[in-house]
């Protein structure tokens, strides 16, 4: 059993949380469409629906909100943002966005025409819906153990080069603008990609002309698990292996509200003096200048210092063992989820804990019901709901590979009774789980349906 690391941090300030009664929950839930993203968030006793913008931001980052210089053009703040940005990831240029989806739509927008493929390890939510709003089509190249949670590989969000190599040779090169890697990768499971794999995709992206972008949205994490775990690491800093991972790439896309610790904001880089004037005129158009992107003077200031405070190796090592710990209090419980655990997130198999419930009645989603309705807590289902999809060409619903709820974890933000409180919790719903219902739609968008889908319990 892990051992819960000792918070690297003091607490200066709290927010008051309340655990409604049932009766409360149950009509939060109906008023909800059992869609757990409409529920107010303060009926949520533990909100582990994402660790996206929902961390605690430090003392010298609330006083560095202080000096924003909110100028529209050429702002103060902007340029210690680009000092930082050029010090750990070394791209020639870059521009903020609001948010890591806005500089993902931005690079669509310049690069991706209909029909065109995106490759990646695994694509996440926003990623994936991007790339088809633009007519795309995005591609899992992920290695197979990703799909097995019980396997303790060190590195399950490899791609696999073979498929990657396969794949180029089936669409052909000209019609993959830009291919991706994800670190960590989200949909499956938090899980990091080594070094030595990303040097692989590196090479057969470049030696196909074909543009390599990372989505390094917990870039850091996955720099602090390739320090743990790839061998001629440990000695290497932090920011050392950053510098490596990012010199492979020829841009990479951010959602600073993870790794940065900040409450808003994104980034867009490359290399490419021709893609940044392309990039340029379309954040301009659907962001605003490119010394601000959509965000305030004070949100460029929180990021240039969260960019640094997310590097800290003491803040790392405990952020890992906080999800390793609630992964094994979860696995004591009888509940199994990924192995090993990820960085930022614990990921419930829903398929195997709920096993009565087909895919198409979305386990996961019934599992995040389950969770609220028993102790107020909110996680997010990461399966069917999320990322079935009809076959372009037949038309037949396919359906993902992993079932999973996934409880994301603030940065800085809870502790270790709380922790407790979600495994025991858990551990309640796993004595009747055998009783627990699907769902079906009652109302679903044409992409990214989890944030608004509403749904009705099967009897």
């Amino acid at each position: 059993m892990p051992v819960y690391p000792p918070e690297p941090f003091r607490i200066k300030e709290v927010e008051s949380i309340r655990l409604i009664p049932p009766k409360a929950r149950e009509a939060a839930l109906k008023e909800a469409g059992y869609n757990l993203f409409a529920v107010k968030a303060e009926d949520i006793y533990i909100d582990l629906l994402t660790d996206s913008g929902t961390g605690a931001m430090s003392q010298e980052q609330w006083a560095a909100i202080l000096r924003g210089d909110e100028s529209y053009a050429g702002a103060r703040s902007f340029y210690r943002l680009k000092t930082a940005v050029e010090d750990i990831f070394g791209f020639k240029y870059f521009v903020p966005a609001h948010q890591g989806r806005a500089a993902e739509n931005i690079l669509c927008a310049c690069l991706v025409k209909p029909g065109q493929y995106v490759p990646s390890n695994m694509h996440f939510d926003t990623t994936d819906a991007n790339i088809r709003a633009r007519g795309g089509r995005p591609e899992n190249l992920v290695i197979d153990e990703a799909f097995d949670p019980t396997i303790l590989h060190p590195f399950k969000g490899n791609m696999d080069n073979a498929k990657l190599k396969a794949f180029i040779e089936k669409v052909g090169a000209v019609n993959i603008p830009f291919g991706m890697v994800t670190v960590t990768n989200n949909a499956g499971g938090g899980q990091p990609v080594s070094m030595e794999n990303l040097k692989a995709i590196a090479d057969v992206y470049h030696s196909n002309n074909i543009p390599f972008f990372i989505d390094a949205a917990r870039y850091a994490e996955n720099c602090f698990f390739i320090q743990l775990r790839e061998p001629g690491y440990a000695h290497k800093s932090v920011k050392e292996i950053a510098h490596e991972m990012f010199a492979l790439a020829d841009g990479m896309t951010m959602s600073a509200k993870k790794d940065a610790i900040v409450n808003i904001g994104g980034l867009l880089c490359m290399n490419e003096g021709i893609l940044f004037e392309k990039v340029k005129n379309e954040l301009i158009l659907r962001e605003g200048f490119p010394t601000y992107g959509g965000l305030a003077g004070r949100d460029l200031e929180a990021m240039a210092v969260g960019l640094y405070e997310g590097l800290d190796e003491t803040y790392l090592s405990y952020r890992l063992g906080q999800t390793a710990y609630l992964a094994a209090r979860i696995n004591e419980a009888g509940i199994p989820t990924i192995q090993p655990a990820g960085g930022h997130a614990v990921y419930l198999d829903a398929a195997a804990t709920l096993p009565h419930i087909p895919q198409q009645e979305f386990p996961g989603q019934a599992l995040s019901v389950e969770l609220f309705r028993e102790g107020a807590i909110r996680g997010v289902e990461i399966g069917s709901v999320m990322f079935a999809h009809p076959d372009l060409e037949t038309g037949q619903v396919v359906y993902p590979k992993l079932e999973l709820l996934r409880l994301a974890i603030p940065r800085r933000t809870y502790t270790q009774s709380h922790m407790d409180y979600v495994a025991d919790t858990l551990a309640h719903i796993k004595t009747r789980a055998a009783n627990v219902h699907g769902f079906r739609f009652t109302y679903t968008p044409e992409l990214l349906r989890h944030f608004t889908a509403r749904f009705e319990p099967l009897k």
